[in-house]
């Protein structure tokens, strides 16, 4: 292993909370990652933060009527308060709207200028004559030219999730303004990496053995099509300004700027140690560790861009491995900000603060590593109940219990070893291998079965040798089993330290044994005759009904998104006054009211209109029973042509009004009126 570790989380959008997308896919593996480092006694630093610049964060500011430094700062605090909550073990969260970050990516955007490595362009790009800006590619909104979508934005249409450039949209418009913009010259600077395509791939190559299959295809499929010059700066007022002649009004683009935040981050936490120096976590080559996390949408950035730019700095080392994931589905669908399709981080916290172990340990066991996965409430609950509570803490409640019980607490020790004592013994002894294993080859899932697989093996020694029952005839005997059982119960207590933190703290605790590492952990952990605490509970329960409650609150929360991003019907064409004059609305009284065989949709009304009684059939059958609306006050366009429907002849319109819900109300006469009144 090498001598120091530098361990980076991918930068989230300080625009909006954390899901647990963000948290299967980076955080959890990260910090499992971390944590075994750590219980090893490596030199490693952990660093992430949050990337507050790019036209999302620009464009929320504008919509809020406030600044983006405002938007910025209020989404760090939170991004960084639910990430401590769930005992991810950041050394420092760093943002890249910092002053050491503008001097960071100042610096080396003019080192790399200096050495000649930018190339530059003139180019059309839109404008917004209105509000006197460039627009950028989230500044422009049009018609996918794929799907056919009207909100597809200047890089992205997020229905189909086409890759498309703002000249690709169809009936472009300005984000800012709404207006047509217009093409405008503008000069960029761009990172040439075509250049470095030789480069890339054999250093790509040499790394396969590590990579997972899904980075090593995605990183070889972009070079096999042929790598272009990429665009670093952009027409914005917000961001890292560029800091050469000509770059007035531009910043760096986000991109290039994000990953320099790894450094400038690294550079904060160090700057006032006196032992330790930033440089040493990222200009030692053959000392220092480079590892990124991050999800399959950022793998370019990691793996041929940001490499890029470390080859362009000349110390930099490069990246040892990039174990990025796959996407995490909720309940069968994608993650859905704009639909509000998530389980929020900071609001699972809230509903469920003890239980932050679970969360870690239900995401870990799906954990998107080759392919997406599911995250569903049904199996949160399922692994609580069988795995966790069934399986590992009952195992460690019945060898605490029974010591306790049994011989007040203090440890027993071994008598003569059966052969299954020496064959359990055996597997015992293999577990701390295989789990950092499995680890270090970024196999989390793997490892974390394995620590179940222990766990199971404690509760199948104790079913089997029944320590209850022999109690009554071989005390000596038991005094073997339940030292036996002891020692499983502590390899249980390091060796979850990576996946469950606050678990495995409880644990060593009840066997006074915090001092215990993982290079200890072996078949002889604990000493007979060491006391050891009562057991407390490590896990609990789940009533099914959290199941049903939480499904409840994500569909509502769905559909007050659906309710709110829902857009008004347009303005119809224009009608004349005269032809206005044409429609008589009178008011009415619904005198009866019956559904209609076979019309799910449809009721029967008899309407008093004050002129006669009219039969009129309408739509309103999903949002009133006949019963509830016979003697209701309407507003009925009396001289609509009258039109058969299933059968029967309609003489009228009942005027309804559709709120943003999809919900149908009556247009009517705030006070009684007589029937046959006319609405002017």
């Amino acid at each position: 292993m090498s001598k120091r570790y530098t361990v980076t989380t991918a930068l989230p959008y300080a625009n909006g909370p954390l899901h647990l997308g963000h948290v299967a896919g980076v955080y959890i593996p990260a910090d499992i990652y971390v944590r075994y480092l750590r219980a090893n006694s490596k030199d490693v630093v952990f660093i992430g933060g949050t990337d507050e610049h790019g036209v999302p964060i620009s464009i929320k500011a504008k919509h809020e009527g406030v600044l983006p430094k405002e938007i910025v700062d209020r989404y760090h605090g939170i991004i960084k308060n639910s990430l401590k909550g769930l005992g991810i073990s950041l050394d420092y969260f760093g943002q890249t709207s910092s002053s050491t970050h503008y001097d960071v990516a100042t610096e080396w955007f003019q080192k790399l200028y200096n050495d000649g490595v930018f190339s530059e362009e003139v180019l059309q790009q839109y404008y917004d004559e209105e509000n006197k800006q460039f627009l950028a590619d989230r500044y422009i909104t049009g018609t996918c030219p794929s799907c056919k979508d009207e909100g597809a934005y200047g890089d992205q249409c997020e229905k189909c999730g086409a890759s498309l450039s703002p000249t690709e949209l169809i009936n472009p418009k300005s984000a800012l303004s709404g207006n047509k913009p217009i093409l405008k010259e503008t000069k960029h600077w761009y990172l040439p990496l075509n250049n470095f395509e030789p480069w890339l791939k054999e250093w790509i190559e040499k790394k396969k053995p590590l990579l997972k299959s899904n980075v090593y295809g995605q990183v070889k499929s972009w070079l096999d099509e042929g790598l272009r010059p990429r665009a670093i700066t952009r027409d914005l007022e917000w961001g890292v300004p560029v800091p050469v002649k000509g770059g007035e009004g531009k910043v760096l683009y986000v991109w290039f700027d994000a990953p320099i935040g790894y450094v400038s981050f690294t550079k904060q936490f160090l700057e006032n140690d006196s032992k330790r120096n930033w440089e040493d976590y990222w200009k030692k080559d053959g000392e220092s560790k480079l590892v990124h996390f991050l999800g399959k949408d950022n793998i370019v950035f990691h793996s041929i861009i940001f490499p890029s730019m470390l080859k362009s700095m000349g110390d930099f080392i490069l990246p040892e491995n990039v174990p990025a994931n796959e996407f995490l589905n909720l309940e069968g669908d994608k993650f859905s900000t704009s639909k509000n399709w998530a389980v929020w981080l900071d609001d699972y916290l809230e509903d469920f603060p003890d239980k932050t172990d679970l969360l870690r340990y239900v995401l870990c066991s799906i954990l998107p590593e080759q392919k997406d996965a599911d995250f569903t409430w049904a199996d949160f609950v399922a692994k609580n109940n069988n795995e966790l509570v069934n399986n590992f803490a009952n195992f460690v409640h019945r060898s605490v219990v029974l010591t306790n019980k049994y011989w007040g607490g203090v440890v027993p020790a071994q008598g003569e070893l059966t052969d299954f004592d020496k064959e359990v013994l055996k597997e015992l002894k293999k577990y701390p291998s295989k789990i950092s294993d499995s680890i270090e080859k970024h196999r989390y899932k793997e490892a974390l079965s394995y620590l179940m697989k222990l766990s199971a093996l404690g509760n199948k020694y104790l079913t089997e040798t029944e320590p209850w029952q022999v109690i009554k005839t071989d005390e000596e005997r038991v005094k073997t089993i339940l030292n036996i059982a002891l020692q499983i119960t502590a390899s249980l207590g390091v060796l979850s330290s990576p996946f469950l933190p606050e678990t495995s703290e409880k644990l060593l605790k009840m066997l006074n044994l915090e001092s215990l590492q993982w290079t200890d952990v072996s078949i002889d952990n604990i000493d007979a005759g060491c006391k050891i605490n009562q057991g407390v509970h490590l896990f609990s329960r789940m009533d099914e009904k959290v199941i049903d409650e939480q499904r409840a609150k994500l569909d509502k929360a769905k559909q007050e998104a659906e309710s709110s991003n829902k857009k008004m019907e347009p303005q119809k064409e224009i009608t004349t006054f005269d032809e206005f004059q044409k429609i008589d609305i009178r008011v009415g009284t619904i005198v009866e009211a019956e559904k209609i065989k076979k019309a799910k949709k449809l009721l029967k009304l008899k309407v008093d209109t004050g002129i006669d009684k009219r039969t009129v059939v309408s739509g309103i059958a999903q949002f009133f029973n006949p019963e509830d609306i016979i003697g209701r006050q309407v507003s009925i366009l009396v001289n609509l042509a009258p039109r058969k429907m299933l059968g029967i002849e309609s003489e009228g319109m009942i005027l309804m009004a559709e709120n943003n819900k999809g919900e149908l109300q009556f247009v009517a006469p705030i006070e009684p009126s007589e029937n046959g009144s006319v609405i002017a």
